[in-house]
């Protein structure tokens, strides 16, 4: 996405420029990104949108594996909330480590990711923050892993934390396609992939207090979380198939 927030203004006339004079048609994963482009001075005419794609049977796990994700990794008995990202400050992990200081004791978060580019610092930051915030018990850091799909149905809510606007969301879609809830910072594309209290919920980027409360508020509401994850499931699964999406992308191209 060509906001400031993520490419120099140097990157951002190199890549407008050259797409204004040699691409036929610019595609866009939201419709964020789109905006984004023209707002940097890209062509409309040659822009479109479309979603990212996903392989529904990907996200499908055996009860078995789901229960031996949870005990190898002690989460039995508690609250999981997990966070699917590279550890990078813009992504926000510091948000949810200061969010789980107001929850109750049960609630406990697991970070899957490594950091990237050299943002190891931020990685000291995080681990610095849980000895602070004295949160040792309560947060575990998994480092890449090459399969989180019996991670993410390990948990019980999937947090979005960035505080710089998506572009897009995978993780969002991916916890959707889980069964999974997911709570998201309300900015960029992922306005467009959540619909408040209906197929997940929103909070203001970089605010805490309120990401712990919709935190607590998710812990409490058993019947209303499970219509909210079934909704959303279903939705996932109709608009981001990815045959479809490739579909839509073939359609573009053979009119070129």
């Amino acid at each position: 996405m060509l906001f400031r927030s993520h490419f120099s203004r140097t990157n951002r006339v190199l890549a407008v420029t050259l797409a204004n004079h040699f691409a036929s048609l610019v595609i866009a994963n939201s419709q964020a990104t789109q905006t984004a482009f023209i707002e940097a001075g890209g062509r409309k005419e040659i822009t479109t949108v479309v979603y990212n794609g996903f392989d529904i049977n990907k996200y499908q796990c055996p009860e078995t594996e789901i229960n031996r994700a949870r005990q190898q990794l002690g989460l039995n008995g508690v609250f999981v909330v997990g966070h699917f990202s590279r550890l990078s400050s813009w992504k926000g992990q510091h948000l949810l480590l200061e969010a789980l200081v107001h929850c109750p004791s049960d609630v406990i978060a697991i970070f899957v990711g490594d950091c990237l580019f050299g943002e190891q610092d931020y990685v000291e930051h995080l681990h610095q923050l849980v000895r602070e915030l004295k949160l040792e018990k309560r947060v575990k850091f998994l480092g890449f892993q090459s399969n989180i799909v019996p991670l993410m149905h390990a948990c019980d809510l999937i947090a979005h934390t960035s505080t710089a606007p998506e572009p897009f969301g995978r993780v969002i879609i991916e916890a959707m396609l889980c069964r999974r809830p997911v709570v998201a910072a309300a900015a960029g594309g992922v306005v467009e992939l959540i619909e408040n209290g209906k197929t997940g919920w929103l909070f203001s980027p970089g605010n805490s207090q309120q990401l712990a409360e919709v935190i607590c508020n998710i812990k409490k509401q058993t019947s209303d979380v499970k219509r909210i994850t079934d909704l959303s499931k279903i939705k996932a699964s109709q608009n981001f198939r990815l045959d479809l999406i490739n579909q839509q992308i073939s359609q573009l191209l053979s009119q070129m």
